[in-house]
């Protein structure tokens, strides 16, 4: 047997109210002006991939549209533009739910990537589309800058899941 450095600790079930909670301090996150400063990762995409990874019978491509739209009215953008990238986020997410959830934290990120990046690109020729000029190859750093907060990320949502459960002596396990 190989020694792991996993936990074997069963989490606590997640309520769905944090879940919507985090999902709200994103979208905060994401109203926050930061300019054409690049490599602001997108909060909200992070935040939804993560739980559409996490809890896909829970939030789905119906959140990501919802919170797209409020994304693309908070920031002004074409309406359905960040939608549209964040449907494809949790439909992506979603699907690969079941084979991420056995990565470590690195290789999750590492797959998270294409994702992230798919949906810059969407919101990319969404805006050429309608009109607007190319944002340039910076743009895209941000995905890669959401990746790397993807490990402690993970750790601060799943931080509520981790409290310790009351020990009961007349229970046998």
């Amino acid at each position: 047997m190989q020694p792991t450095n996993r936990s074997s600790r069963i989490l606590l079930p997640v309520k769905l109210w944090f879940i919507y909670f985090s999902l709200i301090l994103a979208l905060g996150f994401a109203y926050v002006p930061t300019g054409t400063f690049p490599g602001v990762p997108d909060w909200v995409a992070l935040v939804l991939a993560f739980w559409c990874i996490r809890e896909p019978l829970r939030i789905g491509m119906g959140a990501g549209f919802v919170f797209g739209l409020l994304v693309d009215i908070g920031q002004g953008a074409a309406m359905g533009q960040h939608a549209l990238a964040y449907v494809v986020v949790a439909y992506l997410a979603g699907r690969f739910a079941r084979r991420l959830m056995w990565f470590p934290l690195l290789q999750q990120a590492l797959h998270v990537l294409p994702m992230l990046l798919a949906a810059q690109l969407l919101m990319v020729i969404v805006r050429l589309l309608a009109g607007a000029e190319f944002p340039g190859w910076l743009y895209f750093l941000s995905s890669f800058t959401s990746v790397l907060l993807w490990a402690p990320m993970s750790f601060l949502l799943l931080l509520p899941q981790y409290q310790p459960v009351e020990r009961d002596d007349n229970r046998p396990i």
